[in-house]
């Protein structure tokens, strides 16, 4: 007798960010901090009077200087979160790539960025400036002094997800945020 597996469950890979926390003002030779993050990694002031400086590199390559109160870099799934709380696009989760979403930045160009899943997003806190924290997922704390980077790059490991409800990602938002649908009649038949 054969016996039958049955899967009423879908199983998805979500992409991870790997984050690593460079000397910030430990001294030159001291290891990286190493921690990852499901949704995302979210550099913020570490006073609450104070305001934070920050650079913004990708790839390399200075971007942008922002005086601000944090930024947010997300997944897509964190894109409905914290991230789109402040101001950032939602991704589908099939689109893989990084968001970079400034908090309350005084800047002329302080606009959410997507970026390609392959970019390095570096943050530099300013040595002149407040110091930050570092929050992954809202779980786990890395205390910042002012001179600290942060290097965060698209993870090796995704993590793999259960979905019990096969509903597209479009009902999953709709429901989610409440979204007004009323008067929608579907798809146009051709041809009446």
């Amino acid at each position: 007798m054969r016996s039958v597996v049955r899967r009423d469950y879908d199983v998805e890979e979500r992409m991870t960010l790997d984050v690593a926390v460079l000397n910030g003002g430990r001294g030159d030779d001291a290891p990286p901090v190493r921690t990852w993050a499901l949704n995302e990694a979210t550099l913020e002031k570490g006073e609450a009077r104070r305001i934070l400086e920050a650079v913004l590199e990708i790839d390399g390559r200075p971007l942008s200087r922002w005086t601000c109160d944090g930024v947010v870099v997300a997944t897509p799934t964190g894109s409905t979160a914290h991230a789109f709380s402040a101001g950032g696009p939602v991704v589908w989760p099939d689109v893989e790539a990084m968001l970079v979403v400034p908090l309350s930045a005084h800047a002329l160009f302080a606009r959410p960025l997507v970026v390609g899943p392959g970019a390095t997003v570096a943050l530099e806190v300013l040595p002149d400036t407040a110091p930050g924290v570092l929050w992954c997922d809202g779980r786990r704390m890395v205390e910042l002094p002012a001179g600290a980077r942060i290097e965060i790059t698209r993870a090796d490991t995704p993590v793999r997800l259960a979905r019990l409800h096969r509903a597209p990602f479009t009902d999953r938002l709709v429901a989610k945020f409440g979204l007004p649908v009323a008067g929608w009649r579907g798809r146009v038949e051709r041809g009446r």
